[in-house]
């Protein structure tokens, strides 16, 4: 039996975009966390080992950040192709997700900078 596809007006696609981009700001985050002390006046040393364990996995992150980016506009891009309403936020996430993946692989340390900045206020 041959399957149909939705009716233009339903918005299934933009919820596996939304993962996407979630998913490629978490990413990001992860990838200049080697910047960005967790939690520094309570796990002081922890945190110096969590800093030397996502340098060394920093390169797989951005990897992934980037990917997740690509994975979330090739969705988007799907959806359209099968006449497939997505919704704003969906569509404004991703776009938020790839300067944010942009800006933290290109300057991970005016980033960890600017977040330790908003954290001390």
């Amino acid at each position: 039996m041959a399957r149909t596809n939705a009716p233009a007006d339903n918005p299934v696609g933009s919820k596996s975009t939304v993962i996407a981009s979630l998913a490629a700001l978490g990413s990001a985050v992860l990838a200049s966390s080697c910047c960005l002390p967790l939690l520094p006046f309570l796990f002081a040393a922890g945190t110096a080992g969590s800093s030397a364990f996502f340098v060394r996995i920093r390169p797989l992150m951005v990897a992934a950040s980037i990917g997740f980016v690509a994975l979330g506009f090739y969705q988007a891009w799907r959806a359209k192709k099968c006449n497939r309403r997505t919704s704003s936020v969906s569509t404004a996430l991703l776009w938020i997700s790839t300067a944010v993946v942009v800006a933290f692989t290109f300057f991970p340390q005016v980033m960890a900078n600017f977040v330790a900045n908003l954290v001390a206020r």
